[in-house]
């Protein structure tokens, strides 16, 4: 099967340049980044991620408004800045979760017009304080909303839901079933991101996540369709860090090139 794998932008504080050299000398396929509406700005962007022969996936997270008129109109404007970047797809921390359904729905319906206009894919994230923030809650999404793909970022499940899932494993396997797009952060009972998964006592938490991606991975095997992988750990606070310090427990990058050559073991050896 053919599997790609994305660097996040996130927690970068190199120049960009700097930056997609070493992505692509780690072995990714591309960045999945946020653009700014600055056309100079990512234009330059844009040019880099050429330069360097990588793709882009782009991100929205910035669902940061309560009116949901104001919320809808700048989700529009976000979204069709990355659509004029032609990116692979489009990854949308979509909504909020004290929207009712039908306000999440309405975000949702606005983001498969522009997909259809577009051509570009628009999937939206499984993330907390977003529409997707729960097991169940998105079980009830997939099953109304038949035509709605999502990026599988399981990690953050696990924190709201305090456990491994194991007493929702319809919902995971629906989510399962409609996951276009994966974030490879490994979350736990009482957190989105384990502080290091090189670490022997995070094995059992590492292989249910495994696990959950081997499974998508065999869907889309058995679908024809190109895989595509974020290695989304995070930097501080989402990397735990030492008190006072602040001190970062693990090296953010060096955390997501092992992931990517585990996966790229798993997946592609």
């Amino acid at each position: 099967m053919n599997v790609k794998f994305y660097a996040p932008q996130w927690g970068n504080t190199l120049p960009f340049d700097t930056f997609c050299e070493n992505v692509k000398s780690a072995g990714y396929n591309g960045v999945e980044l946020a653009l700014p509406f600055d056309e100079k700005g990512k234009e330059e962007i844009l040019k880099t991620v050429e330069k360097h022969g990588l793709e882009i996936i782009g991100q929205y997270w910035q669902s940061l408004e309560k009116d949901l008129e104001l919320h809808a109109e700048n989700y529009e404007k976000y979204l069709r800045n990355l659509i004029s970047a032609k990116p692979v797809l489009i990854n949308c921390q979509t909504g909020k979760d004290y929207y009712t359904f039908e306000q999440n729905k309405r975000l949702f319906d606005l983001a498969a017009k522009l997909s259809e206009e577009s051509g570009i894919e628009i999937i939206h994230e499984t993330h907390r304080n977003k529409s997707l923030y729960a097991a169940h809650v998105t079980q009830d999404y997939l099953t109304k909303l038949p035509d709605l793909r999502i990026c599988l970022d399981i990690s953050h499940w696990c924190n709201v839901h305090e456990s491994l899932l194991e007493d929702q494993q319809e919902a995971v396997e629906l989510a399962i079933s409609r996951a276009h797009h994966i974030h490879s952060r490994v979350g736990f009972q009482e957190g989105p991101q384990i502080n290091d998964p090189r670490a022997p006592e995070w094995t059992e938490i590492l292989e249910t996540h495994l696990n959950w991606w081997d499974r998508v991975a065999e869907s889309h095997r058995k679908a024809g369709r190109t895989m595509t992988i974020t290695t989304e750990f995070g930097p501080a606070l989402y990397m735990p860090v030492m008190p006072y310090t602040q001190t970062p427990l693990a090296n953010q990058w060096d955390v997501n090139v092992f992931m990517l050559d585990l996966l790229k073991k798993r997946y592609l050896s």
